[in-house]
């Protein structure tokens, strides 16, 4: 067991400001040092094509092509290397775990994957140029794990396979687009059946209009359906499915079982954090371990996160962050059975 902890940052302003600012706090932390130990041993098999991905993202969210600028500043990098490490589009991605399960009125989210790969920043950005002001933990400093927008837009994502990849983006900054630009479940939907998919994934939507949708998400195509549960494997697009589906299907029968009665957002997340429900994993050498519970309530515009299982989550009020009351937690803690290194809190991390 291992105390953890995530940075909680801040930023109002510009895409440019805030992409420099990440830019300068990142230059020398434990996650690009890491990063870079990585690269030696195992460098990208293709060359950016800066047009192609300038292209793409100013389509679809071009305040993020400014924030992509503002961190080349800051980290001092080339604009080609930015682009390989922060941009989301043509890259590769590990395989992960997760789980989602949603009701009328919250979505809770174990995030499942390898501490190694950990960032630790839970992110609430307001911009002052465009885009909607969203929260949510990062992932390659630009993409979002999960999160929240100011219209209570709420949005979580499970890894299917990456088999056949696609000249598109990768979940996390797909998640990031969504929450910048869609104000409603129904644009979130007509958004995720545009966008080109590398990969495949689930991505569950949630707004104050209380029904959620699953978007099964690859190359090859999408598939919109209702539900409440989802893990990693497609319902509609099962050709997609990899062959050994036995961890996933075990845990969304634990929430089914777990469920027979309405939960509420309490309850929801006592069962997805507790450790002996079924649904928290410990797989962490496997690459699906639980690092963070997160729970979002559209309505009411409150975020609850923690680190670790059987923990009490730390309750954020968006809508009084986005009136200008700051946060006075820098850091939030946690504990998690692992001995394994996590990215962000120590060097030579491979």
């Amino acid at each position: 067991m291992q105390e953890i902890y995530s940075d909680v940052i801040t930023f109002r302003g510009s895409h440019y400001q805030f992409g420099k600012m990440q830019g300068e706090s990142i230059k020398r932390s434990f996650v690009m040092e890491n990063r870079k130990k990585q690269w030696k041993l195992r460098r990208p098999r293709f060359t950016i094509n800066i047009d192609e991905v300038k292209s793409m993202i100013n389509t679809y969210a071009p305040g993020i092509w400014e924030e992509l600028e503002g961190i080349k500043d800051g980290i001092e990098w080339s604009l080609s290397d930015t682009l390989q490490e922060f941009a989301g589009y043509r890259i590769n991605l590990p395989s992960s775990g997760c789980s989602v399960f949603t009701s009328s009125n919250y979505m809770i989210r174990n995030y499942d994957y390898h501490p190694k790969t950990y960032e630790g920043r839970l992110v609430l950005f307001q911009p002052t140029d465009t885009g909607l002001t969203t929260i949510g933990p990062s992932q390659r400093i630009t993409g979002r794990l999960d999160g929240m927008n100011q219209y209570g837009l709420v949005l979580g994502y499970n890894f299917t396979h990456r088999k056949q990849p696609g000249e598109g983006f990768i979940c996390n900054m797909i998640s990031r687009i969504v929450l910048e630009t869609c104000s409603s479940v129904e644009e979130a939907v007509h958004l995720l059946q545009e966008i080109p998919h590398r990969y495949a994934f689930s991505y569950l939507v949630l707004d104050q209009h209380e029904e959620t949708f699953i978007i099964e998400g690859s190359a090859r195509g999408t598939s919109v359906r209702k539900g409440n549960l989802c893990t990693n494997h497609f319902e509609n697009l099962t050709a997609e499915n990899r062959n050994y589906l036995d961890d996933s299907y075990r845990r969304l029968l634990a929430m089914q079982n777990n469920s027979a009665k309405k939960l509420s957002a309490e309850e929801a997340f006592r069962m997805m954090n507790d450790t002996d429900r079924g649904v928290f994993s410990k797989q962490y050498k496997n690459w699906g371990g639980t690092i963070h519970t997160s729970g979002y309530l559209p309505a009411e515009r409150k975020v609850w996160f923690s680190l670790g299982g059987d923990a009490d989550p730390y309750v954020i009020d968006f809508d009084k962050w986005m009136e200008g009351i700051d946060i006075p937690e820098k850091k939030l803690y946690g504990k998690v059975d692992t001995s394994l290194p996590f990215a962000h809190m120590e060097a030579n991390v491979r």
